[in-house]
């Protein structure tokens, strides 16, 4: 019997995948909230993170028929925000998406204009079940929007952040980050699949219990809660990611120790940054 001994994998070569995020924001006593997850410990990319609702673009998100049941933005508009030759709509359908599979909240509006209210019984079990099969792909999201009158609330979602995964990563993600305020008569709850916890909480509160390792996150949830986090109201955060424009790619860098061991993740304002490779 002949033996094959296994390629190392060529890290410089992983793909890059297009994702998108959504921070749900709503107000609360004193400062704003922003709903946050924590991914299941199983999860091959960022295990046990507290992340906000989000994945990877699907080509279903950029279905021709979903351009006419998005609401104040075209697929022409989101591409020239996002700066590619077509299909950014996409990123705004794949949010709103995700954040329905994982957190079970849908930004869509009815045929009355105003956000889905999940209030009473009958609703919250048509939508949970939509949720799932959603999820599980037995449903579009689109079939969905048609059955019930819903137009995507794409117009709500604001542009804040762009984020790529570090090159030597065994995954890699080309992420776009939006915010938007969350429908007032939903109840957001973790999906207990993908993710295993989730609350509501300020964003400096986050920050704080990140710094004292109470909640893991990686280097793109800690730079768009410092976003938020000077922003004491919805209005303010909104019309604060309304003034962003086109923001600039992120792209770190890891720092490897002699051993070739990763020891830390290098951002750009960093002055070493331009010394790695």
């Amino acid at each position: 019997m002949s033996s094959h001994s296994q390629e190392p994998l060529d890290l410089s070569a992983v793909p890059l995948r297009p994702a998108s995020t959504v921070m749900l924001l709503r107000d609360g006593e004193h400062d704003i909230e922003v709903f946050m997850m924590q991914r299941t410990t199983t999860a091959a990319f960022a295990s046990g993170m507290y992340v906000f609702p989000g994945g990877r673009v699907d080509d279903v998100d950029g279905a021709a028929e979903l351009d006419d049941l998005c609401e104040g933005l075209t697929d022409a508009e989101a591409s020239d925000l996002l700066r590619v030759p077509s299909g950014g709509l996409a990123y705004w359908v794949a949010a709103i998406r995700e954040s329905f599979e994982e957190a079970g909240v849908l930004l869509a509006r009815d045929e009355h204009g105003e956000f889905v209210r999940l209030n009473d019984p009958d609703s919250q079990q048509r939508f949970a079940e939509a949720r799932h099969a959603v999820h599980d792909g037995a449903l579009s999201l689109a079939d969905f929007c048609r059955q019930e009158g819903l137009r995507l609330a794409v117009d709500t979602m604001r542009y804040v952040s762009h984020w790529i995964t570090p090159v030597g990563e065994k995954r890699r993600f080309d992420t776009r980050f939006f915010v938007a305020v969350a429908p007032p008569a939903q109840d957001l709850l973790h999906d207990d699949k993908e993710t295993i916890a989730s609350l509501w909480v300020t964003p400096n509160d986050a920050l704080g219990r990140a710094q004292r390792g109470e909640l893991a996150m990686i280097p793109p949830t800690v730079a768009n809660l410092q976003f938020l986090a000077p922003h004491h109201s919805t209005s303010a955060a909104v019309a604060a990611a309304q003034t962003i424009g086109v923001p600039t790619p992120i792209l770190p860098k890891l720092r490897y120790d002699g051993d070739g061991r990763v020891v830390g993740v290098v951002l750009p304002d960093n002055p070493d940054y331009t010394n790695l490779s």
